[in-house]
């Protein structure tokens, strides 16, 4: 039998579940076994090292309550749960080819017991062919046939029930992904609107920072800024090692995301560390328009 999870996903899927709630070892194990409709049951082998490596990593927390550890997730879970929240989609799509590749085995199991079954009864009704009537061992056999049936028809049931809901849990956590997605573009559109109305009399330190992110990009009369009077090759060269710790994900406006994240968090680090004064914010504006001009210019070209 192929494995359930592969490399990985329990892990993923862990913190799903104490999203949800906080909840003990026990209860992650209850809980994956009824997402599986009873067909798969973790081991408290399988589950509590993962929620001790979890913890290490500063993923999950634990109180004990009762003399029992409960787990609750960290920020830093909830990052990486929203930070993989495509991967989250494809893993309910592959817990619900998990769960049918387990439910064709127990019928492959059933209908094996059931067909070794008939030729017990065979067998049997041979035997006693001369017999007038049913003997106790041929109901029972017959008895056993039903129960048998009774079981792979609930199976069979309760399989396809959980394939059709986690199908639908997988559709319902991609449009979450994406308006998620939708809510983080307009985060950054509405914190750079702020920035424009609230550092409308910005100083040096911010613009600095806006010039060295579009490689010393400067506005009209704004050339006493703090990064003026270097050498152009030397901001460029500060500019091409901005954000590479950022590696590409594979879509360019979650990519673009980042970058302005990382940009706006600098300027506030930056703001914070050095003193925010009305000249500041007034040359931070003039900085931040000639940005916005030249990263509209950019997205308004042919590619």
């Amino acid at each position: 039998m192929p494995p359930v999870f592969a490399h990985g996903r329990l892990r993923l899927y862990l913190l799903k579940l104490l999203d949800e709630a906080p909840r003990h070892g026990y209860e992650v194990i209850r809980l994956l076994e009824e997402r599986f409709q009873g067909l798969y049951a973790p081991s408290a082998g399988t589950v509590y090292p993962r929620l001790s490596k979890l913890e290490a990593e500063g993923q999950v927390t634990h109180a004990t309550e009762g003399g029992r550890k409960v787990y609750s997730i960290t920020e830093a879970g909830r990052a990486e749960l929203a930070d993989r929240s495509g991967e989250l989609a494809d893993l309910e799509l592959e817990i619900r080819d998990s769960v049918t590749e387990l439910a064709a085995e127990i019928r492959s199991d059933v209908r094996g017991a059931a067909g070794d079954l008939r030729r017990e009864m065979r067998a049997a009704a041979s035997a006693s062919a001369t017999q007038v009537g049913e003997d106790d061992s041929w109901q029972a056999a017959k008895e056993e046939l039903r129960k048998a049936r009774q079981e792979w028809k609930e199976q069979a049931r309760r399989a396809k029930d959980e394939s059709r809901r986690a199908r639908e849990e997988a559709q319902a956590a991609r449009r979450q992904a994406r308006e998620a997605q939708d809510r983080a573009r307009e985060e950054v559109q509405r914190i750079a609107g702020q920035l424009q109305e609230q550092f409308a009399k910005s100083g040096g330190v911010l613009g600095s920072l806006a010039g060295a992110w579009l490689g010393g990009a400067q506005s009209p009369g704004a050339g006493a800024g703090a990064g003026a009077d270097q050498p152009s090759d030397q901001r460029s060269d500060r500019a091409s090692g901005w954000a590479v710790d950022l590696s590409a994900t594979g879509d360019p406006a979650r990519d673009l995301d980042r970058l302005l994240d990382r940009f706006r968090d600098e300027v506030r680090d930056a703001a914070r560390d050095h003193g925010v004064t009305a000249a500041r914010v007034a040359e931070a504006r003039d900085h931040l328009a000639a940005a916005a001009a030249r990263l509209s210019a950019t997205f308004g070209s042919r590619p």
